[in-house]
C-alpha cells in the first residue's frame, strides 16, 4: 500500500509531461491541445503577414493582392491563416460543447477562464477579418461599431473614438490593425492561466469522477492522441487551403472596400452567424446588442448550476443538450439568410429557444 501511495505522490508532483490524467478520458479530451496548434498556426502565420500589409486603406487591399501574387509563398501563408480561423472556431465551438455534454463546468476557474477565451478569440477574429479592407470588411465593421451607440450618455462619442473620426476610414483601418496584432498575445496568456487552472482542478473524464487514484500519466498514453488530432488539423488546413481557399468566405469580399456601395446582404463569417441571427431578431438595437452579448456570456452561467453527476446520462439531459446543438445550427443558417420576413420571426423563435435550453440544462 506505502509503495502504491509513493507512486501516486512521483506522479502528482512529475513534470507537465508526467501529468497525472484520469485513466477515461476519450479523444474528446484532445480538443484543448489542438486548440493551442491552431494558435500557434495563427500567430506564426500572421506574424510573416505583418511584414507586408500596409495598413492604410487605400493600399491596404492592393498589399493583400501583391502578397498574393507576388511574395513567395504569401498565398499559401494567406489562405493558411484565413482558412485557420475557420478551423480554430470549429474546434473552439467542439471544445464548448464537449464540455456542456460532460458537465465540465463543475470546475469554475477552468470553465470561466475559457469562455474568457473564447470571447477574445471573437474579438480578434473579427478585427482581423476586417484588415483586407474589401467590400464585406467595410460594411462589417461599419455595422458592428455602429452598435456601441446604445452605451448610455457616450455611445456616440465612444463610436467616433473607435472609427477615429466620424465615419469608418483609415484611422479605423490602423487601430484595427494594432489591436489585432496586439491582443493574440493576451489571448496567449489567457491560454496559460486556462492551462494552469486546469493542472490545478485537473481533467474531467467522461465518467464524471473526481478520483486522485485511477490516474495515468499524460505520456505516452494521451500524447499520441494529441499527435493525431495535430496531423488531422494540419491536414484539413493544408487541404482546404490548397483545393478549397475561398469555400468557407464570402466572394463580396474579393471587391475592394467602396463607402458608396452598400452590399445587398451583410454577413459575418460563418462562426458568427448564430450570433448575429440573436442580433437581428429584436426590433430593439439596445435589446439586441445584449441579446448579442448575452449569446456568449450566458455561459459564465453554467458553473453556478448544482449538476448532480449520478444523474448526469438521463435521457431528459441527452435530449436537452442535442436540442442545444440543433438551436446552434438553426442560428447559424439563419444568420446567413436575409434579414426578412418569415427570417427574422424564425430567428426569434431560435434565439429564445437556444436561451431556455442553455437556461433548462441544470434540471
Amino acid at each position: 500500500m506505502q509503495r502504491k501511495e509513493d507512486k501516486l505522490t512521483n506522479i502528482v508532483n512529475g513534470s507537465l509531461w508526467d501529468l497525472p490524467s484520469p485513466s477515461s478520458m476519450s479523444y474528446f479530451w484532445n480538443f484543448g491541445s489542438t486548440l493551442g496548434l491552431c494558435l500557434a498556426i495563427q500567430i506564426i502565420t500572421g506574424l510573416l503577414l505583418t511584414f507586408h500589409y500596409t495598413s492604410y486603406s487605400p493600399e491596404s487591399f492592393s498589399s493583400v493582392v501583391e502578397i498574393m501574387r507576388e511574395i513567395w509563398s504569401g498565398w499559401v501563408i494567406r489562405f493558411i491563416h484565413m482558412n485557420g480561423a475557420s478551423v480554430f472556431f470549429f474546434f473552439i465551438y467542439l471544445h464548448l460543447f464537449r464540455g456542456l455534454f460532460f458537465l465540465s463546468s463543475v470546475h469554475k476557474s477552468v470553465w470561466m477562464s475559457g469562455v474568457t477565451i473564447l470571447i477574445a478569440l471573437m474579438a480578434i477574429s473579427f478585427l482581423g477579418y476586417v484588415l483586407p479592407w474589401g467590400q464585406m470588411s467595410y460594411w462589417a465593421v461599419a455595422v458592428i461599431t455602429n452598435l456601441f451607440s446604445v452605451v448610455p450618455l457616450i455611445g456616440n462619442s465612444l463610436v467616433s473614438w473607435i472609427w477615429g473620426g466620424f465615419s469608418v476610414s483609415s484611422p479605423t483601418l490602423t487601430r484595427f490593425y494594432s489591436l489585432h496584432f496586439l491582443l493574440p498575445f493576451v489571448l496567449s496568456f489567457l491560454v496559460i492561466i486556462h492551462l494552469f487552472m486546469l493542472h490545478k482542478e485537473g481533467s474531467s473524464n467522461s465518467m464524471g469522477l473526481n478520483s486522485n487514484v485511477d490516474k495515468i500519466q499524460f505520456h505516452p498514453y494521451f500524447s499520441v492522441k494529441d499527435l493525431f488530432y495535430i496531423l488531422a488539423v494540419i491536414a484539413l488546413s493544408l487541404a482546404v487551403s490548397f483545393y478549397y481557399p475561398y469555400i468557407l468566405g464570402d466572394p463580396v469580399n474579393s471587391m475592394p472596400a467602396n463607402p458608396m456601395q452598400t452590399p445587398i446582404h451583410i454577413q459575418p463569417e460563418w462562426y458568427f452567424l448564430p450570433s448575429y441571427a440573436i442580433l437581428r431578431s429584436l426590433p430593439s438595437k439596445t435589446a439586441g446588442v445584449l441579446a448579442l452579448a448575452l449569446s456568449v456570456t450566458i455561459f459564465y452561467i453554467l458553473p453556478m448550476y448544482k449538476f448532480n453527476f449520478s444523474t448526469k446520462f438521463t435521457g431528459a439531459r441527452y435530449l436537452i443538450f442535442w436540442a442545444t446543438i440543433a438551436a446552434f445550427a438553426y442560428l447559424m443558417i439563419l444568420g446567413a439568410l436575409p434579414a426578412e420576413e418569415p427570417y427574422v420571426l424564425l430567428s426569434k423563435i431560435g434565439s429564445m429557444t437556444y436561451f431556455s435550453l442553455i437556461l433548462a440544462l441544470n434540471i
